[in-house]
């Protein structure tokens, strides 16, 4: 005669299967972004003595690119404006935080206390709506959250061309946009498509590349993206 089986038995092992595949899953993930992020692309690039100065910041989720309103002209003022604030004043800031993203991780996980786990499975899953998230600020202090670099006049051109070409402009049209978490900053709508491989950091990456700085070549954590650059203050 067969031993009879618990029902109850054997869900425990289904949920323990699961669990255990699933840490599997986050640890290979985990280790191929720390692997990814640390074999460097762009290897012979060096800061030079003057150019823009940008910065990289991180509020240890999402990382974002800092850059002036105006300078070696590029011009933001076209595409960003103060009436996309709900306090235009602000708009009168030197600099603009841009970040790319998820728009339901964006919009609701502006620190890790929002973190939810269903919102990252979510966004991990793949999502074609996807935002600019845009702050107007002043010149950023470097701390442990911010970085400072130098770009050439054209590598700096590149970069805003691979920005200002995430934003989805048609027909000349700006993108919509609607207001941020504060009075300073606004979502804006973006192209792409958010996965587990090409998150908010990995953009930062990819905007960082194209424009010709050493930077890892997969840079799915923030930590892969602000451990290229020494947290050294501006000249």
């Amino acid at each position: 005669m067969q031993p009879k089986i618990h029902p109850l038995r054997t869900g425990a092992k289904l949920l323990r299967w699961a669990a255990a595949g699933l840490v599997a899953v986050l640890l290979t993930y985990a280790t191929a972004g720390m692997i990814g992020g640390a074999i460097p692309t762009n290897a012979a690039w060096t800061e030079p003595e003057t150019g823009v100065r940008i910065y990289i910041e991180s509020n240890g989720i999402h990382t974002g690119i800092v850059v002036p309103v105006v300078t070696e002209g590029v011009d933001w003022r076209d595409l960003i404006r103060p009436e996309d604030l709900r306090d235009p004043r602000y708009a009168g800031y030197s600099h603009l935080s841009i970040g790319w993203g998820d728009r339901t991780f964006y919009l609701e996980t502006p620190t890790w206390a929002d973190v939810k786990p269903i919102t990252v499975l979510a966004a991990a899953l793949g999502s074609e709506r996807t935002v600019m998230h845009v702050d107007h600020e002043p010149e950023p202090r470097v701390d442990d959250n911010v970085r400072s670099l130098l770009l050439r006049p054209e590598e700096y051109r590149r970069l805003a061309a691979f920005v200002r070409a995430s934003f989805h402009e048609q027909e000349g049209q700006r993108p919509a946009h609607q207001f941020g978490y504060a009075t300073y900053d606004a979502f804006y709508d973006a192209r792409g498509r958010y996965s587990a491989i090409e998150t908010c950091n990995a953009w930062t990456g990819d905007a960082l590349r194209h424009a010709g700085v050493r930077i890892g070549g997969w840079t799915p954590f923030p930590v892969t993206v602000m451990g290229w650059f020494a947290p050294r203050p501006a000249a």
